[in-house]
């Protein structure tokens, strides 16, 4: 019996087992052809990512001035029609700013719409982002949120329209990932056919297709056309952080030790108001004696971290002497860790921002 059974209530046609009426399956809501939810267009069985774009090269367009983001989320996922075999992709715009000007506030509602995301039911999140600062947002959201889904971000070094194009692999290779839910929890950046964990991804190189790498430590999962391969953990971080737009208002200076660098610096930055210094240092976190008694004085007011200008490797306290390690411990400067300097600046400002003692988070990225 077709269309209506005899009680009134709506039969299914004997051969294809559909409601003859909407076409559907009665048990799973789908066309049996196509696999679709009718109403919302969606494959129940892929999982859900929402595509969230805050700027970059990857939405920018050429114009009389110079190149500048344009583009809306949904243009992105648009130019890529790949995505769909992945996943059921929705699209939010965010923000519209170019990687190197970057602020906490817009990564704070990044924060705020992958929350919302993950509340209407997505499975990943994919943020689309200027590379210059990518991986600064990628550790801010690392430390400053607590998914349970994949949260990706990836950009592009050359804009949709120009040659030679990564912004269509590169936004597909982060549809699979935030899909996968392999990752999950875990924040990364994806580029290049590559996976990074937020904390240990930077970018190497300032136009090379392959920019974002982990040095020392290399991807996390490297995708090819037929799967991935999965090489290490996300390595999430051990602190978690306010993520506030109050840290756009805390002043951490970066500092740069090297060959005859004074203490003039550190003096300026002081008198200036500074919450707190951060240091690029030398080899395991060696500065200049004059610039080590200058951090020596400076600890007694503020908090003062210091990394290293190495691409690998941990700072740690070895040499004494004026301005070695050793003497600058002793005196309460903290030390990076593996965190790369600017990273170690945006992990100050947010735990002075958000009333968490520095030394509590800097110990979390100790060796």
């Amino acid at each position: 019996m077709s269309g209506r059974d005899r009680d009134g209530e709506r039969g299914t046609d004997p051969e294809s087992g559909t409601d003859p009426e909407s076409g559907t399956d009665p048990e799973s809501g789908t066309d049996p052809e196509s696999g679709t939810d009718p109403e919302s267009g969606t494959d129940p069985d892929h999982p859900r990512v929402r595509v969230l774009a805050a700027g970059g090269t990857i939405a920018s367009e050429p114009g009389e001035d110079g190149a500048a983001p344009a583009k809306a989320g949904s243009e992105l996922v648009d130019r890529v029609p790949e995505l769909a075999g992945h996943a059921d992709v929705s699209a939010e715009s965010v923000a519209s700013r170019p990687g190197f000007d970057m602020d906490v506030a817009t990564v704070a509602r990044l924060a705020n719409a992958a929350g919302r995301a993950v509340d209407d039911g997505a499975d990943g999140v994919v943020v689309t982002h200027g590379t210059d600062t990518l991986a600064d947002t990628a550790f801010a959201l690392a430390v400053g949120t607590d998914l349970p889904v994949p949260v990706v971000v990836t950009g592009s070094q050359r804009r949709f329209d120009e040659p030679g194009s990564d912004a269509p692999a590169n936004l597909l290779t982060a549809v699979r990932a935030a899909a996968d839910d392999r990752f999950a929890p875990g924040v990364a950046v994806a580029f290049d056919d590559e996976l990074h964990p937020a904390r240990d991804a930077v970018k190497r190189h300032t136009n090379a297709l392959s920019t974002f790498g982990s040095p020392g430590k290399g991807p996390a999962a490297t995708f090819t056309r037929a799967g991935v391969d999965i090489h290490r953990p996300l390595r999430p971080p051990d602190v978690s952080l306010p993520l506030s737009a109050d840290a756009d208002d805390v002043s951490v200076p970066l500092v740069s030790s090297g060959t005859g660098v004074g203490a003039d610096g550190v003096e300026r930055a002081l008198s200036a108001g500074a919450d707190g210094l951060v240091v690029e240092g030398t080899g395991l976190g060696n500065v200049t004696g004059e610039l080590g008694d200058a951090l020596v004085r400076a600890v007694d007011s503020v908090p003062v971290v210091v990394g290293t200008r190495c691409h690998a490797g941990p700072t740690e306290p070895v040499y004494g002497t004026r301005g070695g390690g050793v003497t600058l411990a002793e005196a309460g400067v903290l030390f990076a860790g593996d965190l790369p300097v600017h990273k170690a600046r945006l992990a100050l400002r947010l735990a002075l921002a958000g009333g968490v003692p520095a030394d509590r988070v800097f110990e979390s990225f100790a060796p």
